[in-house]
């Protein structure tokens, strides 16, 4: 006997045995897709993990359906990464897979009814909806549940199914379909027959009584005759719609013209110029011989590089030996529209050797790309997080481009892992090389680097020895104190912006912080909207003119009067990235403002469009949010002016002084790259701040070694391990009785002061689920290990309450 473990795409712990027949064993390897029963009659498909003759002993194993591939379509390598990101991030294999599998790859069975073979039906015992189902499955064969909406009334569906069940007219069918359908393309051509017997004047002079057939049959043919072997569209015949769809016909119909179908991408493949790559600097050269030095000692690297001091172009080189040695390279980005120039960069380079992997990519897309890589057509594949999971035949290099971004470590959806550490990890088990780059590392892989667990290189200049940017600390509590303020701009601030836009330069204004104003609230009473599925204050959209939960997207109008005491005296609190867009296109009315950020960037199109408008120089000035921060990079960006610095350090975060300098030192990389006469102006209210006052010294080190002293004097990482447990529930009183019990679990298996909480979050309800929260920090290294096995000890021993089921439990891992 023959089983195998297979994981299926659900939301439960581990895998699952099946038997394997005795006719699948000569086919079936680890790696393939299966089809197998789960529950009732329901089947899914399964990815095999694992082959072996171990019977279960608790229960009969039921038997694997089918096999779905010809070979394997997960590498053993990926296998291997999987269960790595199981046990490390104490997530299932099940959550994993519905991530990493586009959706038309895990087909599920869909119920359908049919009438049983050799019934003879007597209609006049059938109510009306009965004798609708049997005449339609007569007419139809198979129809599924959905179907029958559209003849039955929903609540009568069930009663009538059971119905004709106990009757023995109907049975249940589970017919399984692929969903993913390869995208075709209509193309015409003259027919051969015609080209090849008839004389093309008599067929013109028959068709003089029907002009536009005619003009159609000379148009058709004149392509087909200057271009052979270009096969014509046929949407191209009728884009000025001159010709319709009925002149096409009608010559078809007289057998002139042919239709036929070609299997078409649903992503377009570069097809334009290939360029080479330009000649490294000297630095660069230097920074490539250590990285290729560390790859022969078997070390991953941090790429350390200044803004603008050609870390890309490091890549590139790299990249390019890859591909020279025939394997395959994976491009990480933390969002892939942020990213025009790398991507154009890289597409002139290797044309249709380059594939892209992302969530804004339909699910046939991500097939097709799926497919591609796995059998080897792409050789370049820039991505973000989830294109870890794509089947990479031969992976010789892995590059993290700006590692430290937090969009690498997503809160929103599981499986909650960091794509940076996965990345490593990845490319360990690929035996390839991985580059994390960035201008501004995290404290851990910084950390890390000068442990030398990783090789750390410094590129200290930006590319062509172009000074890096000026910073500037604004007292704005002395320019208050000295009426020397225009809202929330100091007049030195806006004799800055003004003297560089008369210089005809651009400017940014950063302000990471969305809306228009915090709150609105009620002068008379202190009245403010709370969003009715969370515990946050709904923040102020005058664009939109409403109110908006920024957690579950709740939306309502902004009110007129106070809706408890019906004062009409509301005022706004807070200033949002829209208020300082406003306040500076009245500053500035001659100049043209532009905003950037995720509300004003919604539209199709709409970043594109804004990034042209900036590199033509119709855009004077660019409010935004952290978006600026990340893929600008113009040549007449001289002038960054941050008006409310001190937002970016006051948040409850043991991260937030990483932060701000990451945000700070990102967006003022965007000034000077080509003059080297950029200037960082910081309004701060506070500007003796240690975080300020460093940033200005403008010495990575420095301001590394204050955050790690700080670090290291609290417990936080990397000085240690952190594991955030997440409890949710409807109920209150439910899941804080869940979360105490799960406490003392914890603190019966781990030393006191590892377990703090539980406590409520920082939100306490958030989409009408309370929450709260136990943290645990952990020593590192080998007593790591030991806490983590009494923290899945404990895990399983709160799961085994029949009572807490219905908790939501969701686990960070070194979040």
């Amino acid at each position: 006997m023959q089983y195998a473990q297979i994981v299926l795409p659900l939301n439960l712990k581990g895998s699952f045995t099946y038997k394997v027949p005795e006719e699948l064993m000569p086919m079936i390897q680890p790696g393939m897709r299966v089809l197998v029963p789960f529950g009732g009659k329901k089947i899914y498909t399964g990815i095999v993990f694992e082959l072996h003759d171990n019977a279960p002993e608790s229960f009969v194993a039921k038997e694997v359906i089918s096999i779905l591939d010809d070979k394997s379509i997960l590498p053993k390598e990926q296998i291997n990464f999987w269960n790595w990101l199981s046990e490390y991030y104490l997530c299932g294999l099940g959550e994993i897979y519905r991530f990493a599998f586009p959706s038309s790859l895990k087909l599920e069975s869909e119920t359908y009814l049919k009438l049983k073979p050799n019934i003879t039906v007597d209609f006049e015992n059938l109510d009306v909806n009965e004798m609708y189902l049997i005449q339609a499955l007569e007419v139809r064969q198979l129809i599924n549940l959905t179907d029958i909406e559209a003849f039955i009334p929903k609540k009568e569906i069930i009663k009538t199914i059971n119905s004709l069940i106990d009757l023995q007219y109907i049975e249940i069918d589970e017919k399984i379909a692929e969903k993913y359908k390869a995208k075709e393309v209509a193309y015409v051509k003259i027919s051969d027959e015609v080209l090849g017997n008839q004389n093309l004047t008599d067929i013109l002079l028959k068709l003089n009584k029907a002009p536009k057939q005619k003009d159609l049959f000379l148009a058709i043919l004149e392509k087909q005759t200057e271009h052979p072997d270009v096969a014509i569209k046929k949407s191209e015949l009728f884009e000025d719609g001159y010709f319709g769809s009925s002149h096409f016909k009608a010559l078809a119909d007289k057998g002139l013209v042919e239709q036929y179908h070609m299997q078409k991408d649903r992503i377009e493949s570069y097809d334009g110029e290939i360029e080479e790559l330009e000649e490294l600097s000297e630095l660069q050269k230097e920074a490539k011989t250590e990285i290729d030095e560390a790859f022969e000692e078997g070390k991953n690297v941090l790429l350390h590089g200044v803004t603008s001091s050609g870390k890309t172009h490091i890549y590139l080189e790299k990249i390019e030996e890859c591909i020279q040695e025939g394997k395959n390279v994976l491009f990480l980005l933390p969002e892939i529209s942020l990213t025009k120039q790398i991507t154009q960069r890289l597409e002139k380079k290797y044309g249709r050797q380059l594939g892209f992997y992302h969530q804004k990519l339909t699910d046939f897309e991500r097939v097709e790309v799926w497919r591609k890589i796995r059998q080897n057509d792409i050789k370049i594949l820039i991505g973000t997080r989830n294109a870890l999971f794509l089947p990479f035949q031969d992976l010789g290099l892995v590059i993290v481009d700006e590692e430290h971004d937090s969009a690498y470590r997503p809160r929103e959806a599981s499986p909650y892992f960091n794509a940076k550490d996965a990345a490593m990890v990845l490319g360990n088990l690929y035996g390839a090389g991985v580059i994390l780059g960035s201008a501004t590392p995290s404290v851990e892989s910084y950390y890390n680097a000068r442990k030398d667990k990783i090789k750390y290189v410094f590129l200290n200049e930006r590319f062509g020895n172009v000074n890096l940017p000026e910073y500037e600390l604004i007292n704005f509590k002395e320019a208050q104190e000295s009426k020397k303020v225009s809202g929330n701009f100091s007049l030195h601030l806006i004799d800055e912006i003004k003297k560089t836009l008369d210089e005809k330069n651009q400017v940014i204004v950063l302000h990471n912080r969305r809306g228009y104003a915090n709150v609105v609230e009620c002068e008379t009473c202190g009245y403010v909207n709370y969003c009715s599925n969370c515990d946050v204050v709904m923040t102020y959209h005058k664009a939109a003119n409403e109110m908006k939960c920024h957690y579950c997207g709740q939306r309502a109008s902004k009110p007129r009067t106070c809706p408890k005491c019906h004062s009409e005296n509301l005022n706004e609190r807070g200033v949002g990235v829209e208020q300082i867009h406003e306040e500076v296109s009245k500053i500035f009315p001659d100049s043209e403002v532009d905003r950037m950020d995720v509300d004003s960037m919604r539209k199709k199109f709409a970043y594109e469009k804004l990034y042209e408008k900036i590199e033509e120089g119709e855009t004077d000035i660019v409010v935004g949010t952290q978006m600026i921060s990340k893929g600008l990079d113009f040549d007449h960006i001289e002038l960054v002016a941050i008006p409310k610095a001190d937002s970016l350090l006051y948040v409850q975060d043991f991260r937030a002084e990483e932060r701000a300098y990451q945000l700070i030192t990102q967006v003022s990389g965007r000034a000077g790259r080509v003059s080297g006469k950029g200037k960082i102006l910081i309004q701060t209210y506070n500007p003796e701040h240690s975080v300020f006052q460093l940033i200005k010294m403008n010495n990575p080190a420095k301001i590394y070694k204050y955050i790690l002293t700080e670090r290291q004097k609290f417990h936080y990482p990397p000085f240690t391990k952190l594991i955030m447990i997440e409890l949710k529930h409807r109920k209150e009183d439910k899941v804080n009785r869940a979360s105490q019990f799960l406490g003392s679990v914890l603190r019966k298996y781990l030393p006191e002061e590892c377990v703090l909480g539980p406590e409520r979050a920082q939100i306490a309800r958030l989409n009408n689920l309370y929450q709260f929260q136990i943290m645990l920090k952990l020593p590192r290294g080998k007593k790591y290990d030991e806490f983590k096995k009494m923290v899945l000890l404990s895990l399983n021993e709160f799961d085994e309450i029949t009572a807490y089921q219905s908790i939501k439990k969701d686990i960070f891992v070194d979040f």
